[in-house]
């Protein structure tokens, strides 16, 4: 509902006047900055925008879509806000809900790994607060927008109405990690509601054993059979559907590029199933005279042979050396044909674009569709991965010789920075997004952890100089002043979390009588007109 259709539909349900003598300009005003009644509502009209974003892909791949990992509202709200001021627009802007910063930072366990330790509770509240801070930017935006057209002369105001009726809300679809469900499949679903009625249109989830999870970069990962993780991806569209969010997004996410354990042994019950084709890259030896089944022991018939799985002292089995990148295929394929998932994720060492599109390539022979959601990890060195992939493709093309840079650690050098090599690397990162979408099928690029390390790096920058030789120095000219010059709203602090709404609020309710906070005597008069 537009202003002007708000309160048309008001003045229509008063002919002659709101009881209590209330504006009802001032009602529609109200209605219209409440830019949504429920998150429920948000999870619905966000996997629409995340279905029509998935379509204009599939027609035309430089379409990506991108996120940031953000671990408060406020990181959400001032992406959001830098975006728009720079592009004039919000399409193809997602925010991603990190399971490893919920661990990290907002649980009430403390600072954790990424190992579902926390309270899951944790991940629901943190999309909640995401929401209302997103919700909080269409309001004070709006609201300056009403300022604006109570101020203006007759002349101006329909051209105000017009942007006013026109506005594009700071709401944008939240891609959410629900780790590998932080349970049982039941669990996983009882947390799937959760999740979309906080405002989750999308939701990732793992094949890794819930009880054992680590994070995607971390040694010591255990998958699931293909069965289990099907049965979570089917609890979470079950979860959509129950809330009546049709459209509702799910991302399938391997970890068998980087996994070389499973808990159990899949039940297969014929040649071919997922069951036996996940039980066939196991470590096996052969059944024989001198290598019997022993009291305890479990023995396999694969391939017509009889055969022992390898099992550790801790009760989990080994995958043959070198078999991650088959065992990702399959796990696609199986995600997306058997349980129904609309999006991959595959999480790999290292950012190299061939690897991934070598693997999503073989996934597309059987499902052309298939796109990708893409972890550009802070977990890798990027620097130093593609510095590392220049040098040997220059090699190979015998552009240089071995000899003529490093092939380690010594390729950070800050002296390769301007060097032709740093400034090809350089180019291959300015491009990676686009290429990996044109090449590997990857439909959204998010950054899982930048908040994180921006807010070290950051705290660290000032910290040294506020604590050094700058003192306020090293805030007025790192913060402050880039602030002003850059027009970040946030420099009117007052103004960024609401003062301006509580002050509007008290002129609906008191008029003349509202004691109002932004008078002449405001400090945050001191930024007007800054750019």
């Amino acid at each position: 509902m537009t202003y002007s259709n708000t309160l048309k539909t008001l003045q229509k349900r008063y002919p002659n006047g709101a009881p209590a003598g209330i504006n009802l300009e001032d009602l529609a005003q109200l209605k219209t900055q409440n830019t949504y009644s429920t998150h429920l509502d948000i999870a619905k009209d966000m996997a629409k925008v995340m279905r029509v974003d998935m379509a204009a892909y599939d027609a035309d791949s430089s379409k990506f879509t991108q996120s940031l990992g953000c671990w408060s509202g406020f990181h959400a709200m001032q992406k959001m806000r830098a975006i728009k001021r720079q592009k004039g627009t919000l399409e193809g802007a997602y925010v991603y809900l990190s399971g490893w910063m919920v661990a990290g930072l907002r649980n009430r366990f403390g600072h954790l790994p990424d190992q579902s330790m926390h309270e899951k509770t944790s991940v629901v509240d943190l999309i909640q607060e995401i929401y209302v801070s997103l919700r909080q930017a269409d309001e004070v935006e709006l609201n300056d927008l009403f300022a604006a057209l109570k101020a203006a002369p007759e002349s101006e105001k329909a051209a105000i109405i017009k942007k006013i009726d026109g506005h594009e809300t700071y709401v944008r679809p939240i891609i959410a990690d629900i780790d590998a469900g932080f349970g049982n499949v039941h669990a996983t679903y009882l947390l799937a509601k959760e999740m979309i009625k906080a405002g989750a249109c999308c939701l990732q989830i793992e094949n890794q054993v819930s009880d054992a999870k680590q994070c995607g970069h971390q040694d010591g990962k255990v998958t699931v059979p293909r069965e289990d993780f099907v049965e979570k991806l089917r609890a979470c569209r079950m979860a959509f559907e129950e809330l009546g969010v049709d459209d509702g997004v799910i991302v399938a996410r391997t970890d068998s590029l980087g996994a070389g354990l499973t808990q159990k042994i899949a039940v297969s019950e014929k040649v071919g199933d997922d069951a036996y084709e996940y039980n066939k890259w196991l470590e096996t030896t052969p059944v024989t005279d001198a290598n019997p089944v022993k009291e305890g022991e479990i023995a396999l018939v694969i391939d017509g042979a009889l055969v022992k799985p390898v099992r550790l002292p801790n009760g989990l089995y080994k995958f043959k050396a070198d078999t991650g990148a088959e065992r990702v295929v399959e796990d696609c394929i199986s995600s997306l044909t058997d349980g129904g998932a609309d999006l991959l994720w595959i999480e790999t060492a290292t950012p190299n674009v061939q690897i991934i599109a070598d693997m999503v390539n073989r996934v597309k022979e059987v499902v052309p569709n298939a796109k990708l959601t893409y972890n550009n990890s802070p977990s890798f060195n990027w620097t130093l991965n593609l510095r590392k992939q220049v040098r040997e493709d220059w090699i190979a093309a015998g552009k240089i010789k071995a000899a003529d840079y490093p092939d380690g650690i010594q390729l950070m050098s800050s002296k390769f920075d301007e060097d032709k090599l740093g400034i090809e690397a350089d180019d291959r990162l300015r491009n990676f997004q686009t290429d990996i979408a044109r090449e590997a099928g990857v439909f959204h690029n998010l950054i899982t952890l930048p908040t994180f390390h921006m807010t070290a790096k950051f705290t660290d920058d000032l910290a040294e100089g506020y604590f050094g030789a700058d003192k306020m120095l090293a805030y007025v000219r790192n913060i402050q002043r880039e602030e002003i010059r850059r027009g970040v709203s946030a420099v009117k602090h007052q103004h960024e979390v609401g003062s301006d709404l509580g002050d509007n609020f008290k002129e609906m309710t008191g008029g003349d009588r509202a004691l109002k906070a932004g008078g002449a005597h405001n400090t945050m008069n001191q930024f007007d007109n800054a750019g």
